[in-house]
């Protein structure tokens, strides 16, 4: 976890000045994953494509319960995504994505510089995400 700390810390120092809202959305994304109870993140770099920041929980069977992929383009733009069963889109913001989510079909939210009302409407998919993970556990 250390590790992923460090890594996550020097993507955040070299982030391009080109998207700074998008950096913004990032960092209280991944505040909002880490504030759940027993959630960890993962973060897999592969530059010059994506950067994702995972959010895990050891009660889960899956590899992680939601994503934040940093698209590497200029300017940089955020997809925000989730098992497509575990969260619901009253807004309707969110795109489907068959087999799109490590193959399972994935509900994907786009965010450039999101504020105010986005912002606080991909927090609460990403804490129904995490409550899911805690039912199904109960179950």
């Amino acid at each position: 976890m250390e590790d992923c700390r460090k890594d996550i810390i020097s993507f955040l120092d070299d982030w391009p000045a080109t998207s700074p809202g998008c950096r913004t959305v990032f960092v209280e994304l991944m505040a909002c994953m880490l504030a759940l109870p027993g959630t960890e993140v993962e973060f897999h770099a592969r530059p010059g494509v994506t950067y994702s920041l995972r959010a895990v929980h050891p009660a889960q069977a899956r590899p992680l319960y939601a994503m934040v992929d940093v698209i590497d383009d200029e300017p940089r733009w955020l997809s925000v995504c989730f098992y497509r069963e575990m969260v619901t889109d009253p807004g309707e913001r969110g795109e489907m994505v068959p087999g799109g989510l490590l193959g399972e079909d994935g509900l994907c939210f786009t965010a450039e510089d999101a504020t105010g009302t986005v912002l606080n409407y991909l927090k609460e998919r990403i804490r129904q995400a995490h409550a899911s993970v805690i039912e199904d556990r109960r179950e």
